[in-house]
C-alpha cells in the first residue's frame, strides 16, 4: 500500500476511522477520476476555463492523498487560469495523469474496490 499515494493525512483527517478512510478512498476514485478526465479533455481542446476549474477542484484531494504532483497540477491549473495557450502544458498534464491513474489502480487494489 502507498507506492503511488500516502494515507498519512487521510488517517489524520479521519482520526483512524477505517470506515471514513474507505469513504475517502471511494470519493477519490469517483471524483478525481472524473475530474482528471475533464482536465485531460479541456487541455486537449485548449479549453482554459474548464482546465482551470477541473485542476482547482482536484488540488485538495491530490494533496490529501499526497500523490506528489501538486506542483505539476498547479502549473496546469495556472495554464488555464492565465490562459497560457502559447505554452505546451501537456508534459505536466501527463505527469498528473500518470500519478492519478497509478493511484486509482493502487487504491482499487488496496481497498478491494
Amino acid at each position: 500500500m502507498g507506492n503511488f499515494y500516502k494515507l498519512d493525512r487521510v488517517r489524520e483527517l479521519a482520526d483512524n476511522d477505517e470506515d471514513f478512510i474507505l469513504t475517502l478512498a471511494e470519493t477519490f476514485l469517483e471524483e478525481v477520476a472524473e475530474d482528471a478526465e475533464r482536465l485531460k479533455k479541456a487541455v486537449g481542446e485548449g479549453d482554459c476555463h474548464n482546465a482551470y476549474q477541473a485542476a482547482h477542484k482536484m488540488k485538495p484531494t491530490i494533496d490529501l492523498f499526497q500523490l506528489g504532483v501538486l506542483d505539476d497540477l498547479i502549473e496546469v491549473q495556472d495554464w488555464g487560469k492565465f490562459e497560457k495557450r502559447d505554452l505546451d502544458i501537456t508534459p505536466k498534464l501527463e505527469i498528473v495523469m500518470n500519478a492519478v491513474n497509478n493511484a486509482i489502480a493502487e487504491i482499487k487494489s488496496d481497498f478491494n474496490l
